[in-house]
């Protein structure tokens, strides 16, 4: 078990549709992280951006992406995730993956579909919520939509750090930025959120913002801009210091989530 946590947030435009071109670009800024990390978070749709035409980017779990993620993961000793387009018994997911080096494999089916731009007519909603266990730290994964919905991510499980791959765009960013400090603070985990910049295929522009904040909703990066890689540090003490002194935990609601 590991008392800190360090983690890469890979914050890059991205091509669109084009998986080949994608890949190439991140293991560029992969392979220049030179300081030892234990996680790197890379945005949502990684490979492809937001689209509405899965078709176009899908994979199998035993297609190339998943192969590439495997291989550099070994090389970088570090666990790397974010989400792909993914088809699976003739649906298609966007569903995070999260490899780690030995080449262990979780995911994550994004739950909430933005009905806004059509997502929940192309692809399936996930139903689980998956926390994964790494070097001893309990990690809860979302996806950019997610963000907005409180209920799913609540602390139930008393997961560490809570974590969004996102393609969430410019005309938001105020709300963004908001709702990443608030997970943070009514869960008393660490939040990170990891965005995009650049425009993708339909001329929507994205400024990026990725983030990180400790149990207080204290900043540890401030709002990132451009095309960046940023590192920041976890330490379970501070977790366990907040969380004992000021027990909120202890006095969450408790439900259960009916379809």
């Amino acid at each position: 078990m590991a008392n800190k946590l360090t983690v890469a947030l890979v914050q890059t435009q991205l091509y669109w549709e084009h998986p080949q071109n994608n890949k190439k670009h991140f293991e560029q800024h992969v392979e220049s992280i030179e300081e030892a990390v234990d996680v790197i978070i890379l945005p949502e749709m990684f490979t492809s951006g937001f689209t509405m035409e899965p078709q176009k980017v899908a994979e199998a779990m035993n297609g190339e992406t998943v192969h590439w993620l495997k291989v550099l993961a070994q090389s970088k000793q570090a666990a790397i995730t974010g989400s792909i387009v993914i088809k699976e018994d003739d649906y298609f997911y966007n569903r995070l993956l999260f490899v780690e080096p030995s080449g262990n494999l979780s995911y994550y089916n994004k739950r909430h579909t933005f009905s806004l731009a059509g997502e929940d007519k192309v692809y399936k909603a996930g139903s689980d919520k998956v926390i994964i266990t790494y070097k001893g730290w309990k990690l809860c994964p979302m996806i950019c939509y997610d963000l907005r919905f409180p209920v799913w991510s609540r602390n139930v499980e008393d997961y560490d750090v809570l974590f969004y791959v996102a393609n969430w765009p410019e005309r938001r960013i105020a709300a963004w930025d908001v709702l990443l400090r608030a997970r943070a603070i009514e869960n008393m985990a660490y939040c990170i959120g990891v965005n995009r910049v650049g425009t993708d295929g339909n001329g929507h522009p994205y400024v990026g913002h990725s983030a990180a904040y400790d149990v207080l909703g204290n900043s540890l990066v401030k709002p990132m801009e451009g095309e960046s890689t940023v590192v920041v540090s976890l330490d379970k003490s501070h977790i366990e210091e907040h969380r004992t002194k000021l027990k909120f935990l202890n006095d969450r609601d408790r439900f259960n989530l009916i379809d």
